[in-house]
């Protein structure tokens, strides 16, 4: 399975220095939402799938209580675009350093997928990258408060990948969610998710 999906993978993503303008949104499952008139805010993140021989994983960051933004949620490391960054690989490989000590050079980038808005106004490219067993962490405590894996099994499974819905900003909203285990998957981390099922295998 882990070699079909590497052949999907490559064939499938967009190459990094000609990502499509296809985006997804929060608004998928909301399409009466109506956008705020802001100018979004670029991002990037770093989807690390981890080549375990009993099967392959995604890795996941845990955002420390502490942070300003999405504080104790799952995530995928990653963050703003900064003036000094040459492109959004470069910004998924700087903050995935920063935030989780992961160095480049243990990362195999293998392309971008969907850009994803966000209802607190960002525009993520997400970037999804191979990484090899044998590596060691050091976690940026101010930001991340742990990481964890998921079987891409689990996270490329349908069935798992559950439509809820809650109150926010006094309507009533969808989401896309997949529990792991004790680890709530939700909002725009399973909405990308979601996004890169789709692109894989529909």
């Amino acid at each position: 399975m882990s070699a079909e999906i590497e052949r999907l993978l490559r064939a499938r993503l967009d190459p990094l220095d000609r990502i499509t303008e296809a985006q997804r949104s929060d608004r998928d499952l909301n399409p009466d939402w109506d956008a705020p008139d802001i100018a979004l805010r670029p991002a990037a993140v770093l989807a690390p799938i981890i080549m375990r021989p009993q099967g392959w994983t995604m890795l996941f960051t845990q955002r420390a209580e502490e942070t300003p933004a999405h504080p104790g949620q799952i995530s995928f490391p990653g963050g703003r675009v900064q003036p000094e960054d040459a492109g959004p690989l470069d910004t998924a490989l700087r903050e995935t350093f920063e935030e989780i000590g992961l160095p480049p050079e243990r990362i195999e980038p293998l392309g971008a997928f969907d850009r994803y808005e966000t209802g607190t106004g960002f525009r993520i490219t997400p970037v999804v990258g191979l990484i090899a067993p044998g590596f060691e962490l050091r976690l940026d405590a101010r930001e991340v408060a742990s990481v964890f894996e998921a079987p891409l099994s689990f996270l490329f499974d349908p069935a798992n990948h559950e439509r809820r819905e809650t109150q926010w900003r006094g309507k009533l909203r969808a989401y896309y969610a997949m529990p792991y285990g004790e680890h709530f998957i939700w909002g725009a981390t399973a909405g990308m998710i979601r996004a890169l099922y789709e692109r894989v295998f529909e």
